[in-house]
């Protein structure tokens, strides 16, 4: 993995005024910035395909081989993206993200968190712990760090910006120990959020939304060999909850 603050050099890192050439100085002042983490596959993918129209992409995943391969996507739509290959569950790397993101644009316009670890389905007595230790710190305490780093950026967007979850609900299932129990807690944590800035004009909007069953490298863990025929694909699925949130 690059260290945090290597970009793909193709794209000349928008996040240092002093390096940035051509492909920043087609952004305009009305340009708005997202933050897609877990960008690389599934619904982090195409929610930034999607958005790549009308928004500046700043695309977080580890795998810089897909990153890269979103941004030849989003070229291919007219937009642009920052590729920022890092691990969520790294504090320091993204300290070192919001802050370039706030020295670059002074803001974000949204967040879009799908980053995500789907621990092996098993009984609960037979929890493996080293995926245990990785499915909760992917799921909940990078969400719970995210969110304090985060939030000044939506709070400075020039109108209300928007911060989107994902729910996958299957607490207290059987051989979801693990998982459901990571996925309940950050949605909780998102709720609280909600709950707390609802009524404060300002604060971003906080979307909790819940996908369609989605033929992901998530749902085959949980279900390997399972017919994807009648799944219904991230690329419909994104542009679907992006309308369900008003963003679309």
């Amino acid at each position: 993995m690059k260290p945090a603050g290597q970009f793909r050099a193709a794209i000349s890192n928008p996040l240092d005024p002093e390096t940035a050439t051509g492909q920043t100085t087609r952004m305009t002042e009305n340009t708005k910035i997202a933050l897609i983490t877990g960008a690389s596959r599934g619904l982090g993918f195409f929610l930034a395909e999607a958005l790549a129209p009308t928004y500046h992409i700043v695309a977080v995943a580890k795998t810089t081989g897909a990153l890269e391969e979103l941004d030849d996507r989003i070229k291919a739509k007219g937009g642009q993206a920052t590729l920022a290959p890092m691990d969520i569950t790294n504090p320091d790397a993204m300290a070192h993200l919001c802050r370039g993101i706030y020295d670059r644009w002074g803001h974000l316009d949204l967040w879009a968190h799908t980053a995500v670890y789907a621990q092996l389905l098993s009984p609960a007595d037979h929890m493996d712990p080293k995926d245990f230790d990785r499915t909760m710190n992917t799921n909940v305490i990078a969400t719970g760090k995210l969110i304090p780093m985060v939030s000044p950026l939506l709070n400075m967007a020039p109108t209300p910006a928007d911060a989107l979850f994902f729910d996958d609900p299957h607490a207290g299932e059987k051989f979801f120990g693990a998982y459901g129990a990571s996925k309940a807690a950050q949605i909780a944590m998102a709720q609280s959020w909600k709950a707390e800035t609802d009524t404060v004009a300002s604060a971003p909007n906080i979307h909790i939304l819940r996908p369609n069953a989605m033929p992901t490298a998530t749902r085959a863990r949980f279900f390997p060999g399972q017919d994807t025929e009648a799944l219904s694909h991230p690329s419909v699925e994104a542009p679907r909850l992006l309308k369900e949130a008003g963003i679309l």
